[in-house]
């Protein structure tokens, strides 16, 4: 008998690409952002990571976040898309990235429970 693993069309790991403006989510990790209305962004300068927490249209509306630290995320059905150019210029600093037009850098992430956020490991770059 035949041990066949069957092929999933959801892609196996949460992938986030930094370009010069945006930060873009692939299919994967896009799924946890389904139902946000914004996300906080946080930089973690010791362990180098990113980390995109959703929150909901209430967070906002009950003023649990301030109008300063919510970013708009776009959600598409094979993506999503984060526009901050200053956040990810502060990165490219932080970890010495340089951007050809239109080159994106991929980095892996993994959604952290604890946080209820998506961190993104910049110490570990893909491809």
């Amino acid at each position: 008998m035949a041990n066949f693993v069957w092929a999933s069309k959801k892609p196996i790991d949460d992938i986030a690409t930094i370009y010069e403006s945006n930060i873009t989510l692939n299919k994967s990790a896009s799924s946890y952002f389904e139902t946000a209305y914004v996300v906080l962004l946080g930089l973690d300068r010791e362990s180098l990571q990113i980390a995109v927490r959703p929150a909901s249209k209430e967070d906002v509306s009950l003023g649990f976040i301030p109008e300063e630290q919510q970013h708009n995320i776009t959600v598409k059905p094979s993506y999503s898309r984060i526009c901050n150019k200053q956040f990810v210029q502060e990165v490219a600093m932080l970890i010495g990235l340089q951007f050809d037009e239109k080159q994106g850098h991929k980095f892996r992430a993994t959604w952290n429970h604890k946080e209820n956020a998506l961190i993104i490991d910049l110490s570990h770059r893909e491809g």
